[in-house]
């Protein structure tokens, strides 16, 4: 699962707006407008959300979800090193 919260950041992390994210995973704006405008877990089609998140991935962003290794836990974002 990926939260709205986790792609403003990957975005704000990358210098990437809505747009730029649209044309990287082939989605429109307004499909990405309503990802992240979702209250916590992105809900849609699941092969929107795997373009989103292997897009970001692609970019250098490192999602992470609930229980993975963290130092404060919880989910977020990071840049790949």
């Amino acid at each position: 699962m990926i939260t709205s919260a986790q792609i403003k950041a990957a975005r704000a992390l990358l210098g990437m707006d809505q747009r730029q994210l649209a044309q990287a995973c082939g989605l429109s704006v307004p499909t990405i407008q309503r990802m992240e405008g979702s209250p916590g877990n992105v809900r849609g089609n699941v092969e929107s959300l795997v373009r989103v998140v292997e897009a970001l991935d692609a970019a250098g962003v490192i999602l992470l979800s609930e229980g993975m290794v963290s130092d404060t836990g919880g989910r977020g974002v990071r840049l790949k090193i």
